[in-house]
């Protein structure tokens, strides 16, 4: 029968060659990689928005608040003048003159030509009586007592009505002055300032062509005007000039109420028919008016979303980008790494292999020798019984063949066992996981070494400390750790030296192998290096593979190896090993 030759081992017999590492290891590096690559991407795009969206609401709002504080000058430089043209009227003009219709629309001319704006003048009496008017209406001896413009005007001195329509039956507002004559007699003042100019005021402002600047060129661009609405509202809401969107002078404004502000402020609000709307507004001194200018905050806003709109679209495809690059890299650079790492399996494997052989190699004079033996004892025995065969032509006593037989077939076994346990320490098998006893193993692996044991003298004691149980690994590998750690031990000691195995149970789940000798030690500088590849201590009779290879089986078992040692005194290598393999408690 042909001996099949030894099967190479291969890079799938290594553990750690396993589909699930290599797509934890592709996912951490493609997470890590998609992190570093896309955090700073987005929080860059983030930043850049928030500026942009800053600097665009503050490109919105300056135009709408510089027109308000310009229409809030305008307006109350307007009334101011004409406040002060009545007081001077009041404080220059006798009063004769005042309660003289002629006069009083001489005083109507010369405030026209210098000032503008006044439709008539009139004075009122202690008694509310229209005493004198100048003006296009028949308003002389009109009663105002019940008027607010007149009362607030004797209370405070200075009246700025609200628009209302009074006795002539249009919309207009009044300015009034009071003067105390003394004596309980009193006149005031008024005038009806023209709330065509007065909204003139207001819309001339609004009329500007868009080209004219920057804000207003991108408004225009939109098909948006520069500001959809600006009118006047008093402290009711009620407008006091026509709006474009929110109905004619005198009806409500349908605008939620604004704060008080004396300066110029910006706010959003959301009127009656739930348009949200970005408002300017300021209170004009010295009246109850409240100057207001709006427009829709989605026109506002329509570069902002479009700007908005293209950040998403770049952010989205940046992305997908990034995350396909990092994924194709990652798969790549992974796909190197097991490549690579199946070459150093197999060579790993290959060098294991080879050690293997080089022990067995190793062995070769001690087991050559414990052949001969039992050989000898074959062939005197088979020629002792030849001899007694062909000598007589009488068949020798029974008892004589058969004791000369037994002792033929003892010594014929003896071979069979130690050519078995050669060869099945030589045949590389694959990982198999059974139910060993570790003093058994112990024993049989020293079998091997019991001759150089005998022949140099060294005395081999075993130890087990209680009742250890039984583990689950892979025999063959077990081997191959414990031979070559004695074999180091043999090595370290000289003849007559002591070797002692011990096995006692850790915990509840691990199982403890050591080996002392008392051979001439380690340096404790050594002790770091001693499992790295091709680094021996043995000058010039070892190759540094030995121990390096012993490390990675243990760590494949799932165990762990430790060594202590003091020059001079001797070294302990401790293998601990766990009661089941876990490439066993998995696939369970």
């Amino acid at each position: 029968m042909v001996a099949e030759a030894p099967r190479p081992p291969s890079a799938e017999d290594d553990g750690l060659i396993s589909g699930g590492r290599y797509r934890r290891m592709a996912l951490a590096a493609f997470l890590a990689v998609s992190t570093v690559a896309l955090v700073p991407l987005l929080l860059v795009t983030g930043v850049s928005y928030r500026q942009y969206r800053s600097a665009f609401e503050s490109d919105l709002s300056n135009p709408m608040l510089r027109f308000a504080a310009a229409a809030q000058q305008s307006l109350g430089s307007f009334l101011s003048e004409r406040l002060s043209a009545l007081g001077m009227i009041m404080r220059d003009t006798p009063i004769e003159d005042l309660k003289n219709s002629a006069a009083l629309e001489r005083v109507l001319q010369t405030m026209e030509q210098s000032f503008g704006g006044i439709v008539d003048l009139g004075v009122i009496d202690e008694t509310g009586i229209q005493v004198a008017y100048a003006g296009p209406f028949a308003l002389e001896g009109r009663d105002y007592a019940e008027h607010k413009f007149f009362q607030q005007a004797r209370v405070a001195g200075v009246s700025v009505s609200d628009v209302f329509m009074g006795y002539r039956n249009l919309p207009h507002l009044v300015l009034a002055i009071h003067k105390d004559l003394g004596g309980h007699h009193e006149l005031v003042l008024r005038a009806t300032v023209d709330t065509d100019v007065f909204h003139f005021l207001v819309r001339a402002r609004t009329s500007r062509r868009p080209e004219q600047a920057a804000f207003c060129r991108r408004c225009h661009s939109l098909v948006v005007p520069p500001f959809a609405d600006a009118f006047i509202i008093n402290q009711d809401g009620v407008l006091q000039t026509p709006s474009r969107f929110y109905g004619d002078i005198l009806g409500r404004s349908r605008l939620p109420p604004l704060p008080h502000s004396s300066e110029p402020a910006l706010t959003e609000v959301v009127d009656a028919r739930g348009q949200p709307l970005v408002v300017a507004y300021t209170q004009i001194q010295g009246s109850p008016f409240t100057l207001v200018v709006l427009s829709p905050r989605d026109a506002t806003h329509a570069g902002l979303m479009s700007v908005r709109h293209d950040v998403i679209i770049f952010v989205v495809v940046s992305c997908l980008l990034i995350v396909t690059v990092v994924a194709a890299g990652t798969t790549y650079v992974v796909r190197r790494v097991h490549d690579a790492d199946l070459k150093r399996a197999a060579l790993y494997h290959k060098m294991e292999y080879t050690n293997k052989l080089a022990a067995i190699g190793r062995l070769g004079a001690g087991v050559a020798h414990e052949i001969n033996n039992p050989l000898s004892i074959i062939t005197q025995k088979g020629g002792l019984l030849k001899d007694l065969l062909t000598m007589s032509d009488e068949l020798p006593p029974k008892t004589k063949m058969i004791d000369l037989t037994d002792s033929v077939l003892k010594s014929a076994e003896r071979c069979g066992v130690i050519t078995h346990r050669l060869l099945g320490f030589a045949r590389h098998m694959d990982v198999q996981q059974e139910s060993i006893d570790l003093d058994a193993l112990l024993h049989e692996v020293f079998g091997f070494l019991e001759k150089e044991a005998s022949y140099r003298n060294l005395r081999i004691t075993f130890d087990c400390i209680g009742e250890v149980p039984h583990i689950v690994s892979d025999r063959g590998q077990l081997q191959q750790v414990f031979l070559n750690i004695i074999n180091n031990a043999f090595a370290a000691v000289d003849d007559g030296g002591h070797i002692e195995i011990g096995i006692r149970q850790e915990e509840t789940t691990d199982v403890a192998v050591s080996i002392t000798d008392n051979g001439i030690g380690i340096p404790e500088s050594q002790i770091p290096h001693i499992f790295d590849p091709f680094f021996t201590t043995k000058k010039g009779a070892g190759t540094g593979l030995g121990l390096s290879i012993t490390y990675g089986i243990v760590q494949k078992l799932g165990g762990r190896i430790g060594v202590t040692s003091t020059v001079g005194k001797g070294t302990r290598f401790t293998v601990t090993l766990p009661l089941t393999h876990p490439a066993a408690g998995s696939s369970e």
